[in-house]
């Protein structure tokens, strides 16, 4: 069975200790290992997951050309790599970057709306949400941080109910740290899901009671690597019990449909 981790980071082998050590006092955690490809490779692999979604994020406008390169030439050297690319609301021409991650391969686009510290209906950002809905390609969205406003799930709804279209991926159930809170928003609304981040949050009972209240048919798994490693990740979500059939839905299939992918 094909296994897709459709939360994945990674970074450059010069900066990755860093990048994870940021994470880590980011989200108060104690973090293990690296965010290499060649770690995510290892670690995922050997427990079947056989693709993986990958990105970084760019917490400033200067360093958005240069993370989509990288998730770009990563993308070319591993063929279970899907990419997505970064924007920053500062970024000056963000449809001529845009066109430009077309160009290179990436597949559609990631933004952390808490560490780059703009909220996700800044109207900024709407000209980025109609290219991505007149193209058709998905857009994942770190959702939900009791901390912040910025990723505050009331703001997706704005922007699922003013483009109709988009392909909105909602990280962590909609709702990092405050998924009951997504629930209120989120329930009834048109987007996907992943399962990334939540188990140790929420708890599997709960994750597994908002899989089933949301549907499976809205839901991707991930891992959100490296802050989690993906073979204790997949591990934790098989123990769940769910169903064949949902879990065809949310390890593979849901994913395909979103990145447009025909094997």
């Amino acid at each position: 069975m094909e296994i897709f981790d459709f939360h994945a980071h990674i970074y450059p082998e010069k900066i990755s200790q860093r990048a994870v050590q940021s994470i880590g006092e980011f989200y108060n955690l104690t973090m293990h290992g690296e965010g290499t490809a060649s770690k995510l490779i290892e670690n995922g692999s050997g427990s079947g997951i056989t693709d993986y979604v990958v990105h970084s994020v760019a917490v400033t406008d200067h360093s958005v050309r240069t993370i989509n390169d990288f998730i770009s030439r990563e993308c070319t050297e591993h063929s279970e790599f899907h990419g997505l690319g970064t924007i920053h609301a500062d970024f000056k021409d963000k449809i001529d970057e845009l066109q430009r991650m077309e160009e290179l391969g990436l597949r559609g686009l990631k933004i952390h709306p808490d560490t780059q510290m703009f909220n996700m209906d800044d109207p900024r950002m709407f000209e980025v949400y109609e290219y991505l809905q007149e193209k058709e390609l998905p857009i994942l969205i770190h959702c939900g941080d009791y901390r912040y406003d910025y990723s505050h799930p009331r703001r997706l709804c704005g922007i699922l109910d003013r483009f109709p279209r988009l392909i909105v991926v909602a990280a962590h159930f909609g709702g990092w740290s405050v998924p009951d809170l997504a629930l209120e928003y989120l329930r009834d609304k048109r987007c996907y899901m992943d399962t990334s981040s939540t188990f140790f949050m929420s708890g599997l009972k709960r994750a597994k009671e908002l899989i089933r209240i949301y549907g499976a048919e809205r839901m991707v798994f991930g891992t959100d690597f490296p802050m989690w490693m993906p073979s204790v990740e997949l591990e934790n979500f098989m123990s769940m019990g769910l169903t064949e059939r949902e879990n065809e839905l949310i390890l593979y299939e849901n994913a395909k449909r979103i990145l447009k992918i025909d094997r």
